[in-house]
């Protein structure tokens, strides 16, 4: 039953009692209408009964000032009779209204009047005018007559009292009947009414109770389903191996899951209805400076962040966390944020692998240079040695001139990679200005015997100056791995091409135009690398040299490129005609240096 059902069933119930009442109120009203009708009949025939005695009285007064007259010839004693005389009449035209439609009344009233107006016009003024004639009115018969008549006249008066009692106790014992039905009606009616609204009411309590019973069932179901999917997701979020914080729109803690108490060091019950930043304490890893949560930075971009690199979270005993990951909005159906959820998880171990692992590659690197850097070395002293050797054993005074300026450029060149060595690892804290023509000249100087003795030849195109912003001995470690690889790939006797020049329209993966910076791009005409390969070449560990790769170069090198905001691209073909790898590197001019790397 939904809302607009259960509205219609209480409508229907509080209808029905006031439908009852009306039809009850009508059936009142008609039963008092009829009664009242009766009792209006009742005193018509009382006020028929008060006339007829009130002529009667008038009849008395009428003869009996008559007779006084008549016996004592007194004016005094016929004042009665006239006032009655002149009354009479009047008060029977007043019966005769009361009388209404009744013919048998109607009948009555005519035979009292024409009796009455005999009695007075064959008796009673006759025998006023004997009296004030002188004349003798003693004579019995003649009073008998006057008697006669005036008994008629009594005869009628009392025939009218007598019907209208008669009517009277009918029109009271009709009143009494319509009483009785009146209420006995209204009792059945009330009754009848009453079984009705019951039965009726108790059918839609029924089917209320039963949309209620049901709606307990399914609101049940659904709170068990509820309680199910709750345990379910506490289960879910409890096995979740990064830890997890739920806060409200303000930023109050609720949920956190077992792995955030855990890195946290807080309990759920300390930690619930406490602010973000009282449990989740995070600082730069470097600075130790406070940074700003991931709670504010929700708020104030309404939208997933990522947290800082290189955030460290500092536990309730003190101790601290390389942490990573990040913060998102919880929004409900309208996209109104309700809530935001922190997901984090302890980076301090893979942190530390990866800086193992990029100081294993920077050996390799080193590894691999070593015996090249040896040759180049050692080439120059053994030309000192001997020079020193001839101007020790009867070298002219020209000739040891002309061999201690030999030996000084031989000892210059050692010095020069001596230099370039150092400038390989040499650690700077903060991006410098860096020239990369300078920086690719020192490589090739450095790798010179090396790919001499595998006959790859280098051919190089770079304009004037390019300077870029960076951490220059990365960038060497970069370029050495990628030269590397080229001649390897190029083979005996193959060709690299390195490319250097200015570049203002890189675009990114999304079609944006980058900012200015430079292009180096370092091309060989080995075989390829087939298309299956080719998307895994930036994964760690993986590895096409066999015992002789660490399967890091270009995992590391793509870490550093994108931590100086830069791009790292390779292309390659494996066709007969054009067959060769180009991997291209942009650099930004003045870029902002991601210190936390890949």
């Amino acid at each position: 039953m939904n809302l607009s059902q259960f509205n219609n069933v209480l409508r229907q119930v509080f209808l029905l009692p006031v439908i009852a009442l009306l039809v009850v109120a009508g059936a009142l009203y008609l039963q008092i209408r009829g009664a009242n009708a009766t009792v209006n009949l009742i005193q018509e025939s009382d006020a028929r009964i008060s006339q007829a005695t009130l002529i009667s009285k008038l009849v008395a007064e009428e003869e009996s000032g008559l007779r006084g007259y008549e016996a004592t010839t007194d004016s005094r004693f016929l004042q009665p009779f006239l006032d009655a005389q002149s009354h009479a009449d009047m008060e029977v035209q007043r019966l005769n209204g009361l009388a209404g439609a009744d013919a048998e009344e109607k009948r009555s009233l005519i035979d009292l009047r024409n009796e009455h107006q005999t009695w007075q016009d064959a008796f009673a003024l006759p025998l006023v005018s004997t009296v004030r004639a002188g004349g003798q009115t003693s004579d019995v018969d003649l009073n008998m007559h006057g008697k006669e008549l005036m008994d008629e006249v009594r005869t009628d008066l009392n025939d009218i009292i007598r019907d209208a009692e008669a009517s009277r106790t009918r029109r009271i014992a009709l009143w009494h009947r319509q009483v009785h039905t009146m209420l006995v009606f209204l009792l059945l009616l009330a009754l009848g009414m009453g079984l009705l609204i019951g039965l009726f009411t108790r059918s839609r309590l029924h089917a209320v109770s039963d949309a209620y019973r049901t709606t307990l069932d399914r609101l049940g179901r659904r709170a068990e389903d509820l309680f199910q999917s709750e345990q379910q997701l506490r289960t879910t979020l409890d096995s979740i191996g990064d830890g997890v914080v739920t806060c409200d729109a303000e930023g109050q803690v609720q949920i956190m899951n077992p792995i955030a108490r855990e890195m946290t060091g807080w309990s759920q019950e300390d930690a619930a209805g406490r602010p973000l930043e009282d449990i989740f304490h995070i600082v730069d890893g470097k600075t130790h400076e406070p940074i700003e949560t991931p709670v504010a930075k929700v708020k104030r971009l309404n939208r997933i962040v990522p947290m800082a690199n290189h955030t460290v979270l500092i536990r309730r005993d003190g101790s601290e966390l390389d942490i990573a990951d990040s913060g998102a909005p919880i929004r409900d159906k309208r996209g109104e944020t309700t809530g935001i959820v922190l997901v984090f998880r302890d980076i301090t171990m893979e942190r530390k692998t990866q800086e193992a692992l990029i100081a294993n590659e920077k050996l390799a690197v080193a590894g691999r240079l070593a015996a090249t850097i040896a040759h180049e070395i050692h080439n120059p002293l053994d030309s000192v040695s001997n020079l020193l050797y001839l101007m020790r054993n009867g070298a002219t005074v020209e000739e040891s001139g002309r061999f201690m300026d030999m030996a000084e450029q031989e000892l210059a060149r050692v010095t020069q990679i001596s230099r370039a060595m150092l400038g390989l690892y040499r650690e700077s804290k903060a991006p410098v200005d860096v020239e990369l023509k300078e920086i690719l000249h020192e490589i090739l100087l450095l790798m010179e015997r090396r790919l001499s003795d595998t006959g790859v030849n280098v051919d190089t195109y770079m304009t004037d100056a390019v300077h870029v912003a960076a951490f220059p001995a990365e960038l060497r470690q970069v370029f050495t791995n990628l030269i590397t690889n080229a001649a390897e790939a190029a083979g005996k006797g193959g060709e690299i091409k390195i490319s250097l020049y200015p570049n203002a329209s890189e675009f990114d993966a999304t079609g944006h135009k980058m900012q200015t910076g430079a292009m180096v791009r370092i091309a060989d005409n080995g075989p390829g690398i087939p298309d299956d390969v080719q998307p895994h070449l930036f994964q760690p560990f993986f590895t096409t040299k066999g015992e002789h790769g660490t399967g890091l170069g270009l995992w590391v090198s793509r870490g550093i490129i994108n931590k100086h905001g830069g791009t790292i691209t390779l292309t390659s073909d494996t066709s007969a005609e054009g067959h060769g790898t180009v991997v291209s590197v942009f650099l930004a001019t003045d870029p902002k240096i991601n210190a936390g790397g890949d």
